[in-house]
């Protein structure tokens, strides 16, 4: 999501939608990050103190919430209990850490009391095929359950990226990927992992799909049933 991606020449998504949309777009994502850090190292604070009643926030971790030993600064507290919590060795200091819903529905529900809607993305697919709805890791539960939590909204951006990397193939998707990698893309891969953002959100029930402009139409494939 991430502007420069992961570097050497890969691109986040986060930018991209802006041509989809009437109103500005600002991104605020952090390459590296994960709910946990973000949370811990003052980001969230930052966009909560930048926003205003009315905004729209969209929220999308996951790549790097995931477990790590000795402890990295960004794993998560698996499950996805508000209340779980878990300890971890940091810098030779015992860490009390949260699950990954606990941070995304703390930062769901800041924004809400200052008048500020999220939508909650899963979190998009590895380039490891066979790919196939439904295929993405445990955080793309994750992120629904954080949604329907708090009442926020939710786009399955992990099937709307399955679905448009399919329709392109393997061959042409594996180009999207530079270095061989399997996780950032290539700023012409950003384009159409934001195009299935885009794409997720207009089949959605979500409010903000009204401030999308007539170049969301021409987004190809068409909505899965049943999201």
């Amino acid at each position: 999501m991430a502007k420069g991606g992961g570097g050497a020449g890969t691109d986040g998504w986060g930018q991209y939608v802006s041509t989809y949309f009437n109103i500005p777009v600002v991104n605020d994502a952090i390459g590296g990050t994960s709910a946990r850090s973000y949370t811990t190292k003052g980001d969230f604070t930052k966009v909560f103190n930048q926003v205003k009643s009315g905004d729209w926030v969209i929220i999308e971790f996951g790549h790097n919430d995931g477990s790590s030993n000795p402890d990295n600064g960004t794993t998560d507290c698996a499950g996805n209990g508000y209340n779980t919590t878990c300890t971890v060795v940091d810098n030779g200091q015992s860490v009390v850490i949260h699950t990954y819903n606990y941070y995304i529905q703390n930062a769901i529900t800041t924004l809400a009391a200052k008048g500020v809607k999220t939508v909650v993305s899963s979190v998009t697919p590895d380039n490891i095929w066979p790919l196939g709805p439904g295929s993405g890791n445990r955080f793309v539960g994750y992120a629904s359950l954080a949604a329907s939590r708090t009442g926020a909204d939710y786009v399955d951006h992990n099937d709307y990226v399955v679905q448009a990397f399919k329709a392109l193939g393997q061959t042409k998707v594996n180009t999207f990927f530079p270095n061989n990698q399997h996780l950032h893309t290539s700023p012409a891969g950003a384009a159409v992992v934001a195009q299935a953002f885009v794409k997720g959100l207009s089949c959605g029930k979500s409010a903000l799909k009204s401030h999308l402009t007539s170049a969301a139409n021409s987004i190809p494939n068409g909505c899965i049933s049943g999201l």
